[in-house]
């Protein structure tokens, strides 16, 4: 599987956007939320599970969407699949270190 990523360094702090590849570019709805899968916001470039692991594992900040994404957050022992939030069924994480 391959994921987009975007990371943004600032301030001691290392941001990192990452969603599985099929979801760039679309949007999903319910009730009031809306989770927008930007480009701009996630389509930085194109890795696989490995690199999105090893990134995972640099990053204060961490905002995933998509199944595949949060399943390599799980694998590293960083999240469980149960602590996303879902918008029409899309799994949505955010993970801070503080």
């Amino acid at each position: 599987m391959q994921f987009y990523v975007r990371v943004v360094r600032a301030e001691g702090q290392v941001l990192l956007s990452a969603c599985d590849s099929h979801l760039l570019g679309k949007v999903f709805r319910e009730g009031n939320a809306v989770l927008n899968v930007s480009e701009s916001y996630y389509g930085q470039r194109l890795v696989g599970e490995e690199e999105l692991r090893s990134l995972l594992l640099q990053a204060t900040i961490i905002n995933l969407v998509g199944d595949g994404a949060v399943a390599v957050a799980e694998k590293a022992d960083l999240c469980r699949k149960t602590d996303a939030k879902t918008v029409s069924g899309v799994p949505h994480l955010n993970i801070y270190y503080i």
